[in-house]
């Protein structure tokens, strides 16, 4: 079985873990020395403490928001979602934004994000001059339906 390594960057790190067993995401938590407020508007970037190694090139790690912390506070990804690749040993950091109307503060070691490991496909690209066409086309943005 492949396994993701995982380096505590700092003493006060929390590593990442599922909150049930059919849990999708691992909970990713800030590590911060003090807690941190996020005004409405703002943006942020929070440190995790921890490094990973993802199994092999054929999978990333994405971030995404914590449902609680988008729905109830306004708080959510800045980036829409994370991408931790393959070959990235940094610190994972996790962009935050506050679209809410009061400020939030985050506290350190709270749950700030989930982390999904997912298969990419790296297939590649080969210039044409023409598509194959289908029932749909060109048609987005609302053209299929309401």
């Amino acid at each position: 079985m492949e396994t993701i390594q995982i380096k505590r960057l700092r003493e006060d790190a929390v590593l990442p873990k599922r909150g049930s067993a059919g849990a999708a995401g691992m909970d990713l938590c800030a590590c911060l020395e003090k807690p941190l407020t996020i005004e409405p508007g703002a943006l942020c970037k929070i440190p995790t403490g921890i490094a990973i190694a993802l199994p092999n090139e054929n999978c990333a790690a994405f971030l995404f928001a914590r449902s609680g912390l988008g729905v109830k506070h306004g708080i959510c990804l800045s980036n829409g979602v994370g991408v931790v690749d393959s070959d990235y040993r940094g610190e994972i950091q996790v962009g935050l934004c506050n679209i809410g109307r009061e400020a939030y503060t985050v506290q350190p070691g709270e749950r700030i994000a989930q982390m999904v490991v997912m298969p990419v496909c790296m297939f590649p690209l080969t210039e044409t001059g023409t598509l194959d066409e289908t029932e749909r086309g060109s048609g987005g943005f609302g053209s299929t339906g309401r």
